[in-house]
């Protein structure tokens, strides 16, 4: 798939690569505690409310289609109507491939991919995704502070780098949220930086022609000013993508928000935990290893361990972040890889 910019043996060896990475997280997770076997684990899980435990896997279900459904509505904003189910596949491309690659840095272009399938044009699709990646940095700020205003003993609990990756985080993610604001609202700025990116790349010999590439940087400059112009117009389907973007967020830190409650923790300690993952989220995300491995770990053992028993602290962080994460990442991988066979079928007959 030629959505990451990447060959399929580079695609293969990260996901190799995040498997590794996955295996030895769990295993320091384990390592934690001397106690810690399979069947102390089956009976944390067997011991769990049912009825609680059924709502982990539909918040982990809701966080992927509504993350899809954002991405429609900014498409939306353009005039392009995919079906909900397209809109499905787009985000469970992304995930999986943010999850793969370091800094989420292939979700993108392979959503895209996607999408420009659908007969959504390149630029199109930058902009509607430029405009929910904007929308899902902020929803990922407002609740940080939600958390910290209603939980701030939970960030106090943490130890110092703990305390130091969230800050740093935070940080980045305002930083962000600003940047991707400027791309959208000043285009001068759009334009200095990448003509100043193409000039460079020349200069260095990375790139030849300056000239007829600097032409063409200002033929797709107009073009792109023009659909991020008629995008912002929709006010309406901005507030909407930003609403989505927050329930997707919600939607996952509250996995380990009803797993509390099926394991009987209540729900002032539930609250504790979803604020100690909105704080995993924060601190996490910069980090450039796929999809935050073993940097989100640390987290919330760390986070966890400040109100939950020994006994408890590693099958509670095991099922959350497989909940969560791991099994969300393999059921996103599969979506997208049955449809891109499906289309490969359908190019071929």
């Amino acid at each position: 798939m030629n959505s990451t910019g990447k060959s399929p043996r580079s695609k293969l060896w990260w996901s190799l690569l995040f498997f590794a990475i996955a295996g030895f997280s769990v295993y320091f997770i384990v390592s934690r505690s001397r106690d810690f076997t399979l069947a102390s684990f089956s009976e944390f899980i067997r011991r769990a409310d049912p009825l609680w435990l059924l709502c982990a896997p539909l918040a982990m279900l809701v966080y992927i289609v509504s993350e899809g459904e954002a991405v429609r509505a900014a498409v939306t904003a353009f005039g392009f109507r995919p079906s909900h189910r397209q809109a499905f596949i787009y985000a469970a491309s992304d995930i999986y491939f943010s999850a793969i690659t370091p800094s989420a840095t292939g979700g993108q272009p392979a959503c895209a991919w996607f999408m420009m399938r659908d007969g959504i044009p390149v630029l199109i699709s930058t902009v509607a995704l430029l405009i929910n990646l904007t929308m899902y940095t902020a929803s990922i700020l407002v609740l940080g502070l939600v958390a910290l205003v209603t939980q701030p003993e939970v960030m106090g609990s943490f130890g110092a780098l703990s305390k130091l990756l969230i800050a740093v985080g935070f940080a980045a993610q305002t930083a962000l949220a600003g940047f991707f604001l400027l791309l959208l609202y000043k285009e001068k700025l759009l334009h200095r930086i990448c003509s100043g990116a193409i000039h460079l790349a020349c200069k260095l010999r990375l790139l030849r022609h300056e000239e007829r590439r600097q032409e063409s940087l200002n033929r797709h400059m107009e073009t792109y000013l023009r659909s991020a112009k008629m995008g912002l117009a929709h006010k309406k389907a901005l507030v909407r993508v930003f609403f989505l973007n927050l329930l997707q967020r919600f939607s996952v830190l509250c996995v380990p928000f009803f797993l509390c409650l099926a394991s009987g923790g209540g729900f002032v300690r539930a609250a504790r935990v979803w604020a100690v993952q909105c704080f995993t989220v924060l601190g996490a995300t910069f980090v450039p290893i796929p999809g935050g491995m073993g940097v989100s770990d640390y987290l919330m053992l760390d986070g966890f361990g400040s109100f939950l028993s020994p006994a408890d602290l590693v099958d509670f962080e095991l099922l959350t972040r497989a909940l969560s994460f791991y099994v969300c990442v393999v059921f996103c991988g599969i979506a997208t890889l049955v449809k891109f066979i499906l289309l490969k079928k359908r190019d071929k007959a």
